[in-house]
């Protein structure tokens, strides 16, 4: 594994496997009565977010305490980030502090990159969404629940995604769920397409490797999963379309749109969910959605992503077999 977690696009076809395959093991220690391993105690890992966040804070404080680590959790509200201090300055104390890792959800777009790269810490940086940009542990863990699901538990260890047909529809626009999911869909070679309003579907999309289409209804009969994105409007400054009722009328995933994908596709979303807008009550809360399987999937996958960049060369978990005097 490389040092930092910054972009999606950075990984390889073998490293994204290896951590899928680690957040494997790591899912079986959830099934223990307890849920710790001591991998890495005594290492203090930063939470630094600049960011609101519910499920991807929680979900990384989680797989930092499983794996007996340290935890320091920031927030930009109610610091010396509100008095004006700088990302610098704010890096820079962590330095002093000596944490082994920083966890960073920043607005801005390039922030994790630049406090990779800059020499502020010496530390490795794993991006947890930067703006627009990339979120690089959520297409991870969405690509996890979509290799358990389409192919299996155990029978997907070692393998990627080739050939399957993965949809996502939505705010393209806004989204680093999608670009990160593009990117790393692309490299596990699955067949990805778009599906936006014209006003949602960014400049340059063209270069991305995927297509792109806005009929919902034609490429749902061909979907292996169908990902619904949230529309971001905190982040739009512009009417984008028409009513809510005509986008949802159009582009949003109810009950009827659900029963013409294949009877083994799955409806996934990132979260937060706005039912009655991209997705209705109704297919959120059947048996094809796996919401609740994301979340629980985060933790395993983001437990991963700390092990192998804090130094796990070695198996997560060992697996202990009886000696020969044990078994006779």
């Amino acid at each position: 594994m490389m040092r930092h977690l910054i972009s999606a696009a950075d990984l390889t076809r073998d490293d994204a496997v290896l951590v899928l395959d680690t957040a494997e093991e790591m899912a079986r220690v959830a099934d223990r009565p307890i849920k710790k391993l001591p991998a890495l105690r005594g290492r203090t890992i930063c939470n630094l977010f600049f960011e609101d966040s519910t499920r991807t804070r929680i979900s990384f404080e989680a797989a930092e305490k499983r794996l007996s680590a340290d935890v320091i959790n920031f927030a930009a509200k109610g610091s010396s980030v509100s008095k004006g201090e700088s990302l610098k300055d704010t890096a820079q104390t962590l330095e002093a502090m000596g944490v082994d890792a920083v966890v960073i959800r920043h607005g801005a777009s390039g922030a994790p990159y630049r406090l990779a790269t800059s020499g502020w810490i010496d530390a490795p940086v794993i991006n947890a969404g930067d703006g627009t940009h990339q979120h690089p542990t959520q297409a991870l863990l969405d690509a996890f629940t979509m290799r358990r699901r389409l192919v299996g538990r155990d029978a997907g260890l070692g393998k990627d995604l080739k050939g399957k047909r993965i949809t996502l529809v939505g705010d393209v626009l806004h989204s680093r769920v999608a670009r990160s999911n593009v990117d790393l869909l692309h490299t596990l070679g699955a067949e990805v397409t778009l599906v936006a309003p014209p006003t949602l579907v960014p400049v340059g999309v063209d270069t991305w490797p995927c297509d792109v289409s806005y009929d919902l209804d034609r490429v749902l009969p061909d979907s292996d999963a169908v990902m619904m994105l949230r529309v971001q409007r905190e982040r739009m400054n512009a009417a984008f379309f028409p009513t809510e009722r005509e986008y949802s009328r159009r582009y949003g995933l109810d009950g009827e749109r659900m029963a013409k994908m294949p009877e083994h596709a799955i409806v996934m979303h990132p979260g937060p969910m706005v039912r009655g807008m991209e997705i209705t009550a109704e297919v959120a809360d059947s048996e094809r959605c796996t919401v609740i399987e994301q979340v629980a999937n985060g933790v395993h996958t983001r437990m991963a992503v700390l092990y192998l960049l804090l130094g796990g060369n070695e198996p997560a978990v060992t697996h202990t077999r009886p000696n020969d005097s044990e078994s006779k």
